[in-house]
């Protein structure tokens, strides 16, 4: 039986990335004389971070620790200015994570690869994370911070670095990027799938992981708290595997990347519109664009079918 829910909700702040509401979430958690953020947003954001720290009546020397599910930009890559600014607070990241935070070189490189003269925008100056101001996370650990109980998951599928947070006193659980993109007062629940780590077999255990919790509710980066949650882990399965036989079927076509995106699109934004206005719809994109899910498809599905062949425009 799930645990009653706790009255001590955290505090959602919305990073208002791109100058959008509602596609960046981080979560605040206090308790008397210790208090911990749940994922951190990109260095772009961090002014508004910091901001929404204040107005919550919170000191930057109070806050002792700083939790990341995975070290995606979007999800960590303020990690290293916060820890210049906060002289009490360590970062907890996955072990397989946190090289690509102590020496970002790789991340950037890749990332600089995809944005190219965007990535100042999207993601801000990413500063290196002290070795020794980093705490490495392993598969079942259980953390006590912020008055709260946090039991650590290792939920690969979205990327191999991923943990959730399962919180055991109010049953809901921090899912960065596993449990899907669902925007607030919507149920519509869309895959994010990006290069270079998707795979859709890893990705499944770990939703078989959350379902077996039943958890009251779950924390979602892009965004906010949502209930409903078996429903919700339904959704993102059914929609795993159709993208995937949308994408294959691109792909023995002999379609490029953009011609296969442009047909997800379609079919997403259909699905949507009946949902949500045009609005919220490109928070949707904000969150998780159709060419770079594509792109993740592609590359997940090259390996698993060397015969495909895709034109040199999309490699």
């Amino acid at each position: 039986m799930a645990p009653e829910s706790r009255n001590d909700l955290p505090l959602t702040i919305d990073l208002q990335f791109l100058d959008q509401p509602g596609v960046v979430a981080a979560f605040l958690l206090r308790a008397p004389g210790d208090t911990a953020l749940i994922e951190v947003g990109p260095a772009s954001t961090l002014n508004t971070l910091l901001k929404a720290i204040a107005d919550a009546g919170v000191e930057l020397d109070e806050i002792r620790h700083l939790l990341v599910t995975h070290v995606h930009l979007d999800h960590a890559g303020a990690a290293g200015a916060l820890l210049q600014l906060m002289p009490n607070a360590k970062l907890y990241v996955h072990e397989l994570g946190a090289p690509h935070l102590i020496d970002p070189s790789k991340l950037i490189a890749s990332a600089t690869r995809i944005y190219g003269g965007l990535m100042k925008r999207l993601w801000g100056e990413i500063v290196p994370v002290p070795e020794d101001r980093v705490v490495v996370l392993h598969d079942d650990e259980l953390l006590e911070v912020a008055g709260r109980r946090l039991h650590v998951l290792y939920t690969p599928g979205h990327a191999n670095h991923h943990v959730a947070f399962h919180d055991l006193d109010e049953g809901a659980v921090y899912v960065g990027d596993v449990a899907g993109v669902r925007m607030q007062d919507c149920g519509y629940v869309r895959p994010p799938t990006p290069p270079p780590d998707l795979d859709l077999e890893a990705w499944e255990a770990s939703l078989d992981r959350l379902a077996a919790l039943n958890p009251t509710a779950f924390y979602v980066t892009h965004f906010g708290r949502a209930t409903g949650t078996l429903d919700h882990l339904q959704q993102l399965r059914v929609r795993l595997r159709a993208w995937e036989r949308l994408v294959l079927e691109g792909m023995r076509a002999g379609q490029d990347r953009a011609a296969i995106a442009l047909t997800m699109q379609r079919s997403g934004d259909e699905e949507l519109a009946l949902l949500v206005s045009p609005e919220v719809i490109r928070r949707y994109e904000a969150a998780s664009g159709y060419t770079m899910n594509v792109s993740g498809y592609e590359r997940y599905l090259r390996k698993r079918h060397p015969e495909l062949a895709l034109p040199a425009s999309s490699l």
